[in-house]
Parts: C-alpha cells; sequence; structure tokens
C-alpha cells in the first residue's frame, strides 16, 4: 500500500515545492506562505529519499535471487550479468518521447517567429493588416521610418502594429516609439512636435515628410499606411473637367464630390478642376482626366483637345448622366433633350457609343427604384473588380459596341445588370416601364466600359516630361451620382472609384478605403497579472510531466 501512495506522494511534493516558486515569481518575493511550501517540500523530499532508499536495498537483493533464477532457467529476458530488456526498453521510450518532445518545441517555436501565416481570433481582427496593406507594402522601393511621439507606456496595439508593418516589408519599414518628455533632444529634430498631450506618427522616406495625428482617436491601418503611400509615392494629379454644369469637387451636399475628392487625396492623389474654355490646353501633369457628369455639351474646340490628349496616350474617365425622363403628359422640350450629353463624338472614336435610354433592373435595384439597379454582375479584372461587393448606379445608360473600329481597341466590360431575364434598356423616355422585344435591349445590359488602345510611339505635346505613355486608357460610366457624397459611401460604390482611378493612373498598388473607427478592446494587465499568466501557462504542462512521472514510479516499484 505505502509503495502505491509513494509516487503520488513524490509528484505533490514536486508540485508543491513548484508552487512555492511560483508564488514567489509572481509576488518578488518569499512570503509566509511561498516559505511554508519549501519547508513541506524539504520534509517531504528527506523522508521520500529515505524510503527509496530502503526499497531499493530490499529490491536489490529480490532481483539478485530473481535473476539467479531466471539465469538457471534460462529466461530470454534476462542475461547472466543482470541486463533486463524490459526496463531498458522503458528507459529508451522514455528518452525518446523527450527527445521527441524537445524536437517538437523547437521546431513550433521557429515556425512560429520565421512564417508569416498568422490566425487572428479577434472579431475586428485588429492584429492583422488588410490585403490591400499587404500587397502595398510588397511594393515598397524606399525605406520608409516611422517614429510615433508618445509620452508615457505606448499601448500594446501600437506597438503589435508597428511590428506588422516591420515584419511584412522586408527591412524597408524601420519602426521606433518615442517618449518626447524623455528625448526632447530627438524630438527636437522633427519640429513642434514636443507636446505632452499631442499624439503624432512621423512618416518619412527620404526628403519627404508626412504626419498621423491619433490624439483624439485611436490609429487606425488605413491612416498609417494612407501616410506612408503619400510620403513613399510620387503623388497622381487628376483634372476635373469644369465649365458644363459637372459635379463640384468643393460641395460639400448630396450632389457634391467632396468625399470622393478626399478618398483621391488619401491615395496621394491630388484633385484640380480644369476649365478648358479658359486654359486651352489639357495640363502635362494630367495623369487622369475625369468629366463628371456635364449637363451642357462641350464645344468643338474642348472636344479636339481631349481627342488629342487620348490620342496622344492620356488616360480619362468619362462619367456619363443619365437621359432626362417624363412623363406622357409632359413631353421633353429640344432643350431637355440636349440635357446630360452623351459625348459620343469623342467615345465613337474608341468604339462605343452610349444610347439614349434607361436600364432598368426589376429582380436586383435600390429601394422600389428599379431604374437604379444593383449589381455584382463584374467582368474579371484584377486592377477593378476583383472582391467588389454590389454597386449600383441611378438611371444609368446602356452602352453599346461599335462594329468599325480600330483593331488596336481593346474593349471589356465593367459592370452590367445582374438580370437576365428581368432587365433591360428601355427606350421609352415616358416612364411607361415594359420591355418590348426588337426596341429595348435584353439583359444584362452593360452600363461601364474599359477600353485599351496601346500605341507605343505616340510622345509629343501632351505627354509628361520624359515620359513615353504606352497606351489610352478610358473607363466609361453612365451615371455620375453612383460617388457623389450621398452614396459614395453605400456598398462598394467607393471602391469601384478608387479603382478605376488607380488603374487609369496605372498605379502599381491598391487603393486604401478608410474603414469607419472601431473601438481598440484589449486585456491590459499589470506586471504581477503577466507573472500569473507565465506561472499558468508553466504550470498545465507541468502538471502533465508530474502525472507522467507519478505513473513512471509506479511502475517500477510494481
Amino acid at each position: 500500500m505505502f509503495k502505491t501512495l509513494l509516487p503520488v506522494f513524490i509528484g505533490l511534493a514536486v508540485f508543491i515545492f513548484t508552487l512555492g516558486l511560483s508564488l514567489f515569481y509572481i509576488e518578488g518575493q518569499f512570503t509566509l506562505f511561498s516559505w511554508t511550501l519549501a519547508s513541506c517540500l524539504t520534509i517531504s523530499g528527506i523522508i521520500s529519499f529515505i524510503v527509496l532508499l530502503g526499497l531499493n536495498n530490499k529490491r536489490a537483493h529480490a532481483d539478485v535471487k530473481s535473476i539467479e533464477t531466471m539465469a538457471n532457467t534460462n529466461h530470454k529476458s534476462v542475461n547472466i550479468l543482470g541486463f533486463n530488456r524490459t526496463r531498458w526498453k522503458q528507459a529508451i521510450i522514455v528518452s525518446l518521447m523527450i527527445m521527441g518532445s524537445l524536437i517538437f518545441l523547437g521546431i513550433s517555436h521557429y515556425m512560429a517567429n520565421s512564417m508569416t501565416f498568422r490566425w487572428d481570433v479577434t472579431e475586428t481582427k485588429q492584429h492583422t493588416l488588410s490585403k490591400n496593406t499587404i500587397v502595398f507594402i510588397s511594393t515598397l522601393k524606399k525605406e520608409v521610418e516611422l517614429t510615433a511621439f508618445y509620452v508615457g507606456l505606448p499601448p500594446k496595439y501600437l506597438q503589435d502594429l508597428f511590428k506588422e508593418y516591420e515584419r511584412l516589408s522586408s527591412g524597408l519599414i524601420t519602426t521606433r516609439i518615442i517618449d518626447p518628455i524623455e528625448n526632447i533632444s530627438f524630438a527636437a529634430k522633427f519640429g513642434n512636435v514636443v507636446s505632452g498631450k499631442e499624439r503624432k506618427v512621423i512618416v518619412q522616406s527620404g526628403d519627404v515628410r508626412k504626419y498621423v495625428d491619433f490624439t483624439d482617436e485611436t490609429l487606425t491601418e488605413e491612416r498609417l499606411t494612407n501616410a506612408i503611400a503619400r510620403a513613399s509615392r510620387t503623388p497622381r494629379k487628376v483634372y476635373f473637367l469644369q465649365g458644363h454644369g459637372e459635379y463640384s469637387l468643393s460641395n460639400t451636399e448630396n450632389v457634391g464630390l467632396a468625399t470622393f475628392k478626399q478618398l483621391l487625396s488619401d491615395n496621394n492623389i491630388q484633385s484640380k478642376p480644369l476649365m478648358l474654355g479658359i486654359a486651352q490646353s489639357i495640363p502635362v501633369d494630367c495623369d487622369v482626366l475625369i468629366i463628371a457628369g456635364p449637363r451642357t455639351e462641350l464645344t468643338t474646340q474642348e472636344e479636339t483637345l481631349i481627342v488629342d490628349y487620348l490620342t496622344a496616350g492620356g488616360d480619362a474617365l468619362f462619367l456619363i448622366e443619365h437621359s432626362v425622363v417624363t412623363t406622357t403628359d409632359k413631353p421633353l422640350t429640344v432643350e431637355q433633350l440636349q440635357q446630360n450629353p452623351s459625348l459620343n463624338s469623342i467615345l465613337n472614336q474608341w468604339g462605343i457609343n452610349v444610347q439614349s435610354d434607361i436600364v432598368v433592373d426589376l429582380t436586383n435595384h435600390v429601394g422600389d427604384d428599379v431604374g437604379s439597379p444593383a449589381t455584382k454582375n463584374y467582368q474579371k479584372h484584377k486592377a477593378i473588380t476583383e472582391g467588389l461587393d454590389y454597386t449600383f448606379y441611378v438611371r444609368p445608360r446602356s452602352i453599346q459596341v461599335l462594329a468599325k473600329r480600330r483593331s488596336s481597341i481593346k474593349l471589356a466590360a465593367i459592370a452590367s445588370t445582374a438580370s437576365k431575364v428581368k432587365s433591360w434598356a428601355e427606350t421609352n423616355r415616358n416612364l411607361a416601364i415594359q420591355f418590348d422585344q426588337g426596341v429595348d435591349t435584353p439583359g444584362p445590359v452593360p452600363i461601364s466600359y474599359v477600353i485599351l488602345e496601346e500605341h507605343p510611339d505616340s510622345n509629343n505635346s501632351q505627354v509628361k516630361q520624359d515620359k513615353k505613355k504606352s497606351d489610352t486608357r478610358i473607363i466609361v460610366f453612365t451615371d455620375a451620382d453612383f460617388l457623389t457624397n450621398i452614396y459614395i459611401n453605400q456598398y462598394s460604390n467607393a471602391q469601384m472609384g478608387l479603382n478605376v482611378v488607380n488603374w487609369l493612373a496605372e498605379l502599381d498598388y491598391q487603393v486604401f478605403i478608410g474603414s469607419k473607427q472601431i473601438k481598440v478592446e484589449r486585456l491590459d494587465l499589470t506586471s504581477k497579472q503577466k507573472r500569473q499568466v507565465v506561472v499558468i501557462l508553466f504550470l498545465l504542462p507541468f502538471l502533465l510531466f508530474i502525472a507522467g512521472i507519478v505513473v513512471w514510479l509506479r511502475t517500477r516499484l510494481q
């Protein structure tokens, strides 16, 4: 009976001793309780040693007699020299298990520190950078320094965020967190940032420096990535045509483009207005010309300037507004028929024709308006449509591809209506919604097109300084409302708008959409609590180890 309980007694003694050391580690000093546990171990250890010594002596005499007996009977498992195969086999198995455990721990620690794969189990994925950010970081060519000024102990989320940027950048991004009060001489290098209240990240790449202030809100991945993009990339410039009733960049009301302009700015794309009637030319630093919903016709001279710009390799985004509709008792006037021009005099030269109709979808639309189709029916295009959710458009028109066009022109639909049976291009502008076979265009109806024409030898005054443009890129949407302030943040409208500008500007990184602010909920532990967590994580496998020792000893003593 005593031999059976002895292994349990020894295991309990080892556990008590370990618990005493753990309490000392947690408290940082020997308390009365930890001294008591240590004393118990000392006493139990002496008793265990005496008992084991007596049992081993007794067992040794028994083993000698057993060996002599088995040797006389030629027992196969023990030789006359006392070699016990069973015990050696057990020892080898235990040794192999220990070695295997150590090898497993070594490999797992190496993989955890060297592999890029991470499993983020938080609800908001706050430890994981987005796919766009990861792709962008992989395209970095310049070194970037991130310096955070934070008075006092920096939050854990900020440290984790910086570590992720460093880990994914292959050494191109370096980070540091500085207390500007303790390191006032270092902080003074960056100008007027020494303040106990302000919290800033300074992003520097070469001679370019950008600031991100997170004094009043949490520093988000989107803001930090946008700052890195602005500091490390040459800014692109887009010009919005004005003077024909187009949507305004400065208008913050529902029908303005102020939100779209801000999103472009966040992606290192500068927006400027352009009055062709006054400028008489398209600036040489224009990366993309955007024509956002003109209400009146362009002059012949303006159209000529735009055609010359495109022919020379310029890129443009056309946002054509809807056809004017009415009821049967109010026929359209000549002036109304000329509103919202199709710009076909320009677009026909690149193989498409915008129709004077209204695309309807009875199955997939926004609200009760069948003339505002919502769709996920996109042509596969990595830079423009990959990963998009629904986008919707307000009374778009259909687009027809012209049979007679230059062989160098390549065309592809970007978005079409989702329904094949319940959508069509309605030619009746008196709001009599009914599909007429042979008159209306059946679905799915294309409402946007991408055009690409390569001409590697183009080089004239419209081309930017010392840069040959190898192609003309044109994207046409038959709606501009989806990018206005009231609609741009719904579904994937903003992502679609930024994607097309990004592709037209020939940028080699994905665009970044500012996400909603999320509350960073973290478990902030004191130093003592952290030590408690360490002890708990250590005791769990150690208890299993003690249990294994107890079982092994009981087997030995039987």
